[in-house]
């Protein structure tokens, strides 16, 4: 039986990804040692998706592992070998203001562990497609620069700029500009990928996400913003909008929609590949259009207040342009658009509260 191991398989993009592929048939290996506790607290926990992958999931074995210790690894791929045929590597570091906390353990987490998890490939099962989930921050605060006009409720594109239309592609710049400490770490990593796949010819593949989001997030205030923000709208809780008068912009895809990418890449592989995925212009909001669309959903106002501060390297304005991937997978679309995803959180949130 064909094996997809997925690290972070007790996250958001982990878990969606543990249930596609055991749909498909395939055998899944999970590894998540719930260190989202550690970065965000037990609010934040895993437990309770992987507890549930357990129960659900007949061909579901887990192993909490640290994807940083490189024996245990070497061990683990050793152990089924070549019956890997996809790796979809999901763990992360995800938070810019976390990672400047402790800089040396979000590089460690973020490069260090991504290294170990390709060299391991490599080693075993080097014919197995790895499927890196990258992030936008790769391209630092570079989208700053572009020309945004102020609206009512959002940042927008001039519509005289040709990424407009269709948002932002591959081809923009990810240097000279600050990135953050977890951009950078991811930048670190996203290279290595392509690497592996260029140097090596193996089948690698970056997803550069924009939001990634869907009712198995454990949001918290420092990541997974859809997820927190609908979360604060259930339970009242008060929520910070952190600089650019509320109006800064966010393409948010589901998870089931980028696991999908996966799918189809794995189908036709190209080596090194890069694609940036989120919700395009299919599916964005702003902040503040956001909690709007918060306050429709559940039918009460909003507790909220905005800081005058941005994050560090933040973006004003960001809309993934999602067509290279559809060139090379033209059967892929999306399937859920903001509101519905809005509204999958809330029901989820309401009945797990």
């Amino acid at each position: 039986m064909a094996i997809c191991l997925i690290t972070g398989s007790g996250g958001l993009i982990g878990g969606e990804t543990s249930r596609f592929f055991a749909n498909k048939g395939f055998d899944v290996v999970g590894i998540d040692n719930d260190m989202r506790s550690y970065f965000f607290g037990e609010q934040a926990s895993t437990r309770w998706h992987v507890d549930s992958l357990k129960k659900g999931l007949a061909s579901y074995t887990h192993h909490s592992d640290d994807i940083r210790d490189e024996k245990a690894m070497d061990a683990l791929f050793a152990r089924y070998g070549k019956d890997i045929a996809v790796v979809v590597h999901t763990a992360a570091q995800p938070s810019h203001d976390w990672a400047a906390r402790e800089p040396l353990t979000d590089f460690d987490v973020n490069a260090r562990a991504t290294l170990v998890l390709l060299e391991a490939t490599r080693k075993h099962c080097p014919e197995a497609a790895f499927i890196f989930t990258s992030t936008n921050k790769v391209y630092g605060d570079t989208p700053n620069s572009l020309p945004l006009v102020e609206l009512e409720t959002r940042w927008e594109l001039d519509t005289s700029h040709p990424w407009h239309a269709r948002g932002i592609d591959e081809t923009m710049s990810l240097d000279m500009c600050t990135h953050s400490v977890f951009g950078a770490s991811k930048v670190a990593a996203d290279i290595m990928v392509q690497e592996y796949g260029r140097y090596f010819d193996m089948n690698t593949v970056c997803f550069r996400g924009g939001c990634l989001t869907g009712s198995g997030h454990s949001g918290a205030e420092l990541h997974g913003f859809l997820a927190y923000l609908v979360k604060c709208g259930v339970t009242g809780a008060p929520y910070t909008i952190f600089g650019y008068d509320g109006k800064q912009v966010r393409d948010n895809i589901h998870s089931s929609d980028l696991v999908n990418m996966f799918w189809h890449y794995i189908q036709a592989p190209r080596p090194g590949e890069v694609y940036n995925a989120g919700g395009g212009r299919h599916s964005n909001c702003s902040m503040l259009e956001a909690i709007a669309l918060c306050e429709k959903t559940t039918g009460r106002a909003f507790n909220w207040t905005l800081g005058e501060d941005n994050r560090v390297g933040d973006h004003i304005w960001w809309i993934s342009d999602v067509s290279k991937f559809q060139s090379h997978y033209p059967d892929w679309a999306y399937t859920h658009g903001i509101e519905d995803i809005i509204k999958e959180i809330h029901a989820n949130s309401v009945e797990r509260s």
